[in-house]
C-alpha cells in the first residue's frame, strides 16, 4: 500500500490528541474447530513482554491494547498519562456509491486502446471516465485522548518501568515518587466492551488526579458528577457530510478520597485507588445504515462494567485473551541480551539477540491480531485499530491489492481462525456493493471490488487509474474464504461462503477478454498493482497476478462445488475457463514476467516494493520447487532483481517468498532487516514507514513458513530453517486439513513432531527428502522422531 491508494507519499497525518471509540458492527461468527477447543493451554513461556525504562515520547513508542472494536495507545507517562483512543467504526463521511456514471459507456474504448497498444491514451481516458466519484475514500478517525494528570506528584521519581504483557493483554506502568509506589494498569475488555484503567498506590490517600478528554473532532465534552461525556458527529470528507454520531463516556470510580468537577474536568483528591471505565460507540450499523443510538450503547456498557470490580474485569480479559493467545508457543532460545528493554534490543540489532527478538515479534503479531480483529468487529485496517490522526496515511483504509490480505496471512496457520470472522463479514458486504459496481460499470453479473475500500464498502476504482483500476481485490479476498475452509475442513461453513466465491467467478466469466494473438483469456483493463510498465503508465491487459489469482479462484470455487455436491456443470465451465487463462511466462532475464509483454527490464522502478507477479509462489502455491521447478527458478530470479530491502510490508512479503523457495538463510537475512530500527518502531510496530500493521502480520507468517508449510494434505517440516535458529520448539501451528503441529529440533535437525487431528485423514509429512504417510484421527496424537521420521 502506498499513496493515494497507491504509490508515493502519504497524506499528512495530524498527530493530535483525541477521545474514545466503540461500536456494534454485526459480523459472521465462524465455527471454532474442535481441535482448538480441546487444545491444552500451556503455561506462558518467555518472549511475552515488551518493556521500557522510560515513558513514550511519540505515538510509535506507546503501547497498544484493544478488544477488536476499541483500541488505545498507552504512553506510560509519570505526572501526565495519555491514552489515545480509537473505535473501529469511527470513519469520516457516510454511505455512498462511487461508481462513475460515464464508466459503462467508456469501457469499450478503454479496452480498444489497450488492445491497440495505446496504453497512455487508455490510461488518460480511464482516469477521466472510470475512476469513481468521489475519487478518494473516507479516512479512519481518532476519537481523541483521555488525559490523566497527577498534579501533586513528587518530582523524586525512580524505579520506572512500563510494559505490555502479551499473555495477559495488559499495559502496566510502575514507578516510585516521593517514596510511594504507583501502579497504573490498562486493559480492553472484550466481554464488557470497555477500556478499564486502574491506578493504585502502596500508601493510602496518595492519589491525586485530574482527568479530561481532548479531541480534534467537532464534538462537545462535559463533566458530570462522576463521568466525562463526549457527544458529536464524525467529520466530512471528499465532499460527503459526516453521517456518524459518536458518543464516549469515561466514568471515574475512586476508592476513598473525594471527587469534584470544574468545566470539562474531573478531579480526585486523596484516593487510595481509582478505576476509570471508558466506552465509545457510533451510530454505525452497516455500510448503508447509520441509525444506531451511540449514547444508549455506551451508557449500557459503562453501567454493566461498573457493576464489576476491576480485578474481575482484568481476570476475565486475560482468560479470554489467553484462550486464543496460548494456542501457539515459540521458543528459539534466550540469552542475557533478551532481558534488555525492547527499544534497546530493536535499536542495537545484535545478532546474538536475533532469535529471541524474532520470537517476541512473532508473539506480538499474534497479540495484535487478537486485539484488532474479533467476531463482531471491523477487520484490521492498515493500522489495525490504532490511529492517532484525522488524516492518517492512506486513510488507514482496507487496501485489498495486498495489505488487507497480508493482515490475515497468520490467522489460519497461527491458530487464530476466529480472527478471520470480520474479514468474512467484509466480503459479504463487498458482494452487495460490488454487485452494483459490476452491473453499473461493467454490465456484468456477480460482484467486483477494486484495490481499496473503506467502512462504507465502496468497490469502484478510486484514486486514479494507475493505482485503482485493478478489479481483482474481491477475487483475492475470496481465496481467504477458501483458506478458512481448507485449514478447518468445515463443509457447513463452506456452504455459507460458496455463493460469494461463485459471484466473484461470475463477474470474470462475463468480463474476461480474448487475446487475438494467442486466444488466451485475460483481464482488461487492469494494472499490476501500483507498478508502471512504462514511465507514468500502468494500465494494461492481463498482468501476471490477475491470471494467477483467477486460477486460484476458479479452482477453489470448482472444488467447493464438488465438496458441496452442487453445480457440476458450472464447475466444469470454470475448469475450461481456467485452462484458457494466459500462462505465466519467463522473460529474457530469466525472470517471471510481470506483464504479458517482457517489459520488466525497462520498467521505471526495477526495485519496486510490490512483487505482485510472485503471488503464484506465495501466498498461492501454483509455483513450487518440486512441481514447477522452471517457474520457481524464474521467481527466484525476479526476487534477486527486485532486491531484499523494501518498505516494511514488502520486506515481510519477500521473507515469505524466500521461505517458499526453502532458502532459510536468505529469508532470515530479510527478517533481520525487518526487525531492525529501519523497519520496526520502538513499540515494535512495523515501519513502512510510516506505521502499517501488515508488516507485523506478514513477518509473523514468514517465521511460521520457515518452520512449517502445508498445501493440500502435505506438511513440510523445517523447510527454511536458518542456522541461527539451530535449536527451538514450536507448538500449536496449524496445517491444512485441521492438523495441529508441534515441533522440536536441535543442531538444525528435527528431534520430533507431534500431530493432532481435528478431522480424520491421511497426510504426507515431509522433511527434506524424507516422506512419511500418516493416518490421523481426532483424539489420537501421532509422534514422528528424528530426521528419518520414525513413528514412535
Amino acid at each position: 500500500m502506498d499513496a493515494p491508494g497507491g504509490t508515493g507519499a502519504p497524506s499528512d497525518g495530524v498527530s493530535r490528541r483525541g477521545v474514545l471509540g466503540a461500536s456494534v458492527a454485526a459480523s459472521a461468527v465462524l465455527a471454532l474447530p474442535e481441535a482448538l477447543q480441546a487444545a491444552p493451554v500451556p503455561v506462558a513461556a518467555g518472549g511475552d513482554r515488551l518493556w521500557y525504562a522510560q515513558p513514550a515520547k511519540v505515538w510509535t513508542e506507546a503501547l497498544p491494547i484493544g478488544n477488536g472494536r476499541l483500541g488505545a495507545m498507552v504512553f506510560g507517562g509519570v505526572a501526565a498519562e495519555r491514552l489515545q483512543l480509537n473505535e473501529d467504526t469511527f470513519w469520516a463521511g457516510g454511505p455512498y456509491d462511487p461508481v462513475n456514471p460515464a464508466a459503462a459507456g467508456a469501457l469499450p474504448e478503454v479496452r480498444r486502446l489497450i488492445a491497440a497498444g495505446r496504453f497512455a491514451e487508455a490510461q488518460a481516458l480511464a482516469n477521466a471516465t472510470l475512476i469513481g466519484k468521489p475519487r478518494g475514500q473516507m479516512p479512519y478517525q481518532t476519537v481523541g485522548d483521555l488525559m490523566l494528570r497527577m498534579p501533586t506528584l513528587s518530582a523524586d521519581v525512580s524505579g520506572y518501568r512500563r510494559e505490555l504483557d502479551l499473555d495477559a493483554a495488559c499495559a502496566t506502568t510502575r514507578f516510585t515518587a516521593g517514596g510511594v509506589w504507583y501502579v497504573r494498569e490498562v486493559i480492553a475488555s472484550p466481554a464488557a466492551e470497555v477500556i478499564a484503567v486502574r491506578l493504585s498506590a502502596d500508601r493510602a490517600g496518595a492519589i491525586d488526579l485530574d482527568l479530561g478528554l481532548e479531541t480534534p473532532q467537532a464534538v462537545t465534552i462535559v463533566a458530570t458528577a462522576d463521568s466525562l461525556v463526549l457527544d458529536g458527529r464524525g467529520p466530512a470528507a471528499e465532499g460527503l457530510a459526516g453521517a456518524l454520531r459518536i458518543a464516549a463516556r469515561a466514568r471515574v470510580v475512586p476508592t476513598g478520597g473525594r471527587m469534584t468537577r470544574a468545566g470539562a474536568t474531573l478531579s480526585v483528591r486523596g484516593a487510595d485507588a481509582v478505576t476509570i471505565l471508558v466506552a465509545v460507540a457510533t451510530s454505525y450499523r452497516r455500510f448503508d445504515d447509520v441509525g444506531g443510538d451511540p449514547g444508549k450503547i455506551v451508557d449500557a456498557r459503562i453501567a454493566g462494567a461498573a457493576r464489576r470490580a476491576y480485578r474481575d474485569l482484568a481476570a476475565d480479559t486475560a482468560i479470554e485473551h489467553r484462550r486464543l493467545y496460548r494456542r501457539v508457543t515459540l521458543d528459539l532460545g534466550q540469552t542475557a541480551l533478551a532481558e534488555r528493554p525492547t527499544d534497546v534490543r530493536i535499536r542495537s540489532g545484535d545478532a546474538a539477540d536475533g532469535a529471541a527478538l524474532a520470537a517476541l515479534y512473532f508473539n506480538y503479531a499474534r497479540y495484535l491480531l487478537i486485539c484488532s480483529s474479533r467476531a463482531g468487529s471491523q477487520p484490521a485496517n492498515l493500522q489495525g485499530v490504532w490511529n492517532d490522526s484525522t488524516t492518517p496515511p492512506w486513510g488507514s483504509k482496507y487496501t485489498i491489492n495486498i495489505n488487507t490480505e497480508m493482515n490475515y496471512w497468520p490467522a489460519e496457520p497461527l491458530a487464530l481462525p476466529e480472527c478471520v470472522a470480520p474479514l468474512v463479514a467484509l466480503v459479504r458486504d463487498l458482494a452487495v456493493t460490488g454487485a452494483r459496481t459490476a452491473g453499473r460499470m461493467y454490465g456484468a453479473r456477480g460482484w467486483v471490488a477494486h484495490h481499496n475500500n473503506d467502512l462504507w464498502r465502496g468497490t469502484a476504482p478510486v484514486d486514479g487509474a494507475q493505482w485503482g483500476l485493478w478489479p481483482l481485490g474481491g477475487a483475492w479476498l475470496c481465496t481467504h474464504l477458501w483458506d478458512h475452509y481448507d485449514y478447518g475442513r468445515d463443509a457447513t461453513y463452506l456452504a455459507t461462503v460458496y455463493p460469494l466465491m461463485k459471484g466473484a467467478c461470475d463477474f470474470f466469466l462475463d468480463t474476461l477478454v480474448t487475446d487475438p494473438a494467442t486466444g488466451r483469456l485475460m483481464t482488461s483493463p487492469s494494472i499490476s498493482p501500483e507498478n508502471e510498465h512504462h514511465k507514468g503508465v500502468a494500465v494494461c491487459a492481463g498482468p501476471a497476478m490477475d491470471q494467477q489469482i483467477l486460477r486460484d479462484l476458479f479452482d477453489q470455487t470448482a472444488r467447493a462445488a464438488a465438496i458441496l455436491k452442487v453445480d457440476a456443470d458450472y464447475a466444469r465451465r470454470l475448469g475450461a475457463m481456467r485452462a484458457r487463462l494466459a500462462p505465466d511466462q519467463v522473460g529474457a532475464q530469466g525472470q517471471l514476467q510481470e506483464w504479458q509483454q517482457d517489459w520488466d527490464a525497462g520498467a521505471p522502478e526495477p526495485h519496486h516494493r510490490h512483487v505482485s507477479h510472485l503471488y503464484g509462489l506465495f501466498p498461492s502455491a501454483q509455483i513450487d520447487l518440486d512441481r514447477t521447478p522452471a517457474l520457481a527458478a524464474a521467481a527466484r530470479r525476479s526476487l534477486e532483481l527486485r532486491g531484499d530491502e523494501a518498505t516494511g510490508w514488502a520486506t515481510a512479503w519477500r521473507a515469505n517468498l524466500w521461505a517458499r523457495l526453502r532458502d532459510g538463510e536468505r529469508a532470515h537475512r530479510i527478517l533481520r532487516f525487518l526487525l531492525g530500527p529501519e523497519r520496526t518502531y520502538p513499540n515494535m510496530f512495523d515501519a513502512h514507514p510510516p506505521f502499517q500493521i501488515d508488516g507485523n502480520f506478514g513477518g509473523a507468517r514468514a517465521i511460521a513458513e520457515m518452520l512449517m508449510q502445508s498445501e493440500g494434505d502435505e506438511i513440510l517440516l523445517l523447510p527454511a530453517l536458518p542456522a541461527a535458529w539451530g535449536r527451538g520448539r514450536v507448538t500449536g501451528l496449524r496445517a491444512r486439513g485441521a492438523v495441529r503441529v508441534d515441533l522440536e529440533w536441535s543442531a538444525g535437525r528435527l528431534d520430533d513432531v507431534v500431530l493432532h487431528a481435528d478431522r480424520a485423514g491421511t497426510h504426507v509429512v515431509r522433511l527434506g527428502g524424507q516422506r512419511r504417510s500418516v493416518t490421523l484421527s481426532p483424539g489420537r496424537a501421532v509422534r514422528l522422531r528424528g530426521p528419518d521420521l520414525k513413528q514412535a
